[in-house]
């Protein structure tokens, strides 16, 4: 659907988007300029304007695409029946990981996806503070500022999970059943640790410097770009249910992210998931 101009063209609007809208608010944000959507839930003046700034250069590029992104989802939740319809959709977190952001913590990014009839064609994770830009096509491998990403080594399944590096979310995203499933996991003997934010940990499973994630929401916009960056580095991603991620949403939650099905399925088994839609 993009030719590799394009392709190009999409990092080159992301990292302009992050030099004119994100880093020149950086560590300088006013009184006003952070809300509070929800509990915990930040939203930024940088958060809007680079996602306006996303969605009309995006759209330019590609004549006809549609755009889901996650203020607009926030002012309008209609946005996210672009992602059934058949027209090539964009799918943007302008800023992951807004608390950091707005905390002056240089740990967040910019998501972008590029999706059509549930297919994930193209991912783009963005760190404006540092400068790194990760990307993957489908069917063309995933890359990170032009080196291979390669997920890490399956566990030998004759070990069990036993010290099997596992992120998930803070405790204080979580809800029962993601606590039970967490807590099932514990029994099991796996190195759980804390990710700081989906993009970010998209990043370090693909490059193979943790190997697994359970993961407790479904937001699109947070795991858009990443699935597709870490399918194209060799890794799987399975609901408690067994199915592939669905962008439009219904999932059975937690899903896992894994080297390859047969850990996926190990970890869906050990953290003794009741499978259904996250309430």
């Amino acid at each position: 659907m993009l030719d590799d101009a394009q392709i190009a063209r999409v990092a080159e609007i992301i990292r302009e988007v992050g030099a004119t809208e994100i880093l020149p608010r950086f560590g300088r944000l006013e009184d006003g300029e952070i809300v509070e959507k929800g509990p915990g839930d930040l939203v930024t003046v940088a958060d809007r304007a680079s996602e306006q700034a996303l969605t009309e250069k995006l759209r330019d590029l590609l004549p006809g695409s549609r755009v889901v992104g996650e203020e607009a989802v926030f002012a309008d939740r209609g946005v996210l029946d672009a992602l059934d319809g058949p027209d090539p959709v964009w799918i943007i977190d302008p800023i992951d990981g807004t608390e950091n952001y707005a905390n002056a913590n240089a740990r967040f990014t910019v998501l972008v996806a590029l999706a059509r009839g549930g297919e994930l064609l193209a991912a783009w994770i963005y760190e404006p503070y540092f400068g790194r830009m990760a990307h993957a096509v489908k069917g063309g491998g995933a890359y990170l500022d032009g080196e291979r990403l390669r997920v890490a080594p399956a566990p030998d399944p004759a070990d069990g999970l036993r010290d099997v590096p596992v992120s998930t979310s803070r405790p204080r995203f979580w809800n029962e059943r993601a606590r039970e499933a967490i807590t099932a996991l514990s029994t099991h003997g796996v190195w759980l640790s804390y990710g700081d934010g989906a993009g970010l940990e998209y990043v370090t499973l693909a490059a193979g410097k943790r190997t697994c994630a359970l993961m407790v929401w479904e937001n699109v916009w947070d795991h858009a770009a990443g699935l597709l960056l870490h399918a194209e580095a060799g890794g799987v991603a399975l609901t408690s249910a067994g199915t592939p991620f669905r962008l439009a949403g219904g999932n059975a939650l937690p899903f896992v992210v894994a080297p390859d099905a047969a850990t996926a399925k190990a970890l869906i088994a050990a953290a003794g998931v009741r499978v259904g839609p996250w309430e």
